[in-house]
C-alpha cells in the first residue's frame, strides 16, 4: 500500500480543534496547509493573544536564532511555556525542536545539536519507523540542516533514530521531530497531531494518543 497524502484516517467526530502555528519565521505556511488537509484550519500565532483558546501549537522549522529573537521581541515565551504547562499538545519540527529543548524554552528535557547532519548540501530523505505517530508503515522523512538530540532526559521517550542519533521524541504533551513533515506529501503526522489535540481538549485520558514514557495515560 503506497504511503502518501490521504493515507491516514480522517479525523474523528467532534468540534473543530484550534491549532496554532507559530508564524514568526520559517515554514509555518506549509504546516497550515497540512492542518487544513487534516481537517483543522490552523491559526497563525504572532502575538500573545493568538495563544488564547488553542487546543494545540506547532513550532515550525526555520532559523532557530531568528525565531527565538522573534519570540522574545513579541513577548511570546511566557505564553508558550504556560500553554505546555497546562498540557496543551505542542509539536516542534527541526528549528522548533531546538526551541523546545532545555537550552531554549525548556518545554522538553533534551539537549539538541544544531545542523548535526550537516548544512544544506547534506540534506537527505530516509524512511523511519514511528508506529506511535504514523502506524506500521514507514514514514519518509525529509531532513534539511537537521538537528539531532544529544541528551535525552528522564521521562523522555525516543520515537525514532537515524544512525543511532534520536530524531523524534516526546514527553507528556510535547513531541519533537528533527525533520520537516510539512514538506512531505504524507499527511499522517498532521492527522495524528489533530487527533492528539482533539483527545487532549476532550479530557479523554483513556484514549489519548500521547501517553507518557511509562505508558500511563
Amino acid at each position: 500500500m503506497p504511503v502518501g497524502a490521504g493515507s491516514a484516517p480522517e479525523p474523528g467526530p467532534g468540534r473543530p480543534v484550534r491549532i496554532g502555528v507559530l508564524a514568526v519565521q520559517g515554514g509555518f505556511a506549509a504546516h497550515l496547509k497540512h492542518l487544513g488537509s487534516a481537517g483543522s484550519p490552523g491559526i497563525e500565532v504572532r502575538t500573545p493573544g493568538d495563544l488564547e483558546g488553542l487546543d494545540g501549537l506547532i513550532l515550525p522549522g526555520g532559523e532557530s536564532t531568528t525565531i527565538g529573537m522573534g519570540l522574545e521581541r513579541d513577548s511570546l515565551c511566557e505564553g508558550l511555556i504556560d500553554l505546555t504547562g497546562r498540557g496543551v499538545p505542542v509539536l516542534g519540527t527541526c528549528a522548533g525542536m531546538i526551541l523546545a529543548g532545555s537550552k531554549r524554552l525548556d518545554l522538553i528535557d533534551i539537549d539538541v545539536r544544531r545542523n548535526a547532519f550537516g548544512r544544506q548540501l547534506a540534506s537527505f530523505e530516509t524512511e523511519l519507523a514511528i508506529p506511535q505517530l504514523v502506524g506500521p508503515e514507514p514514514y519518509r522523512a525529509i531532513f534539511i540542516r537537521a538537528p539531532w538530540i544529544e541528551r535525552v532526559g528522564e521521562g523522555v521517550e525516543v520515537l525514532a533514530e537515524v544512525d543511532g542519533h534520536p530524531v523524534a521524541a516526546r514527553s507528556g504533551s510535547v513531541t519533537v521531530l528533527s525533520f520537516h513533515p510539512e514538506l512531505s506529501t504524507d499527511d499522517r503526522i498532521h492527522h495524528w497531531f489533530v487527533e492528539a489535540c482533539r483527545e487532549a481538549s476532550s479530557g479523554d485520558a483513556n484514549r489519548s494518543p500521547m501517553p507518557d514514557s511509562t505508558g500511563q495515560g
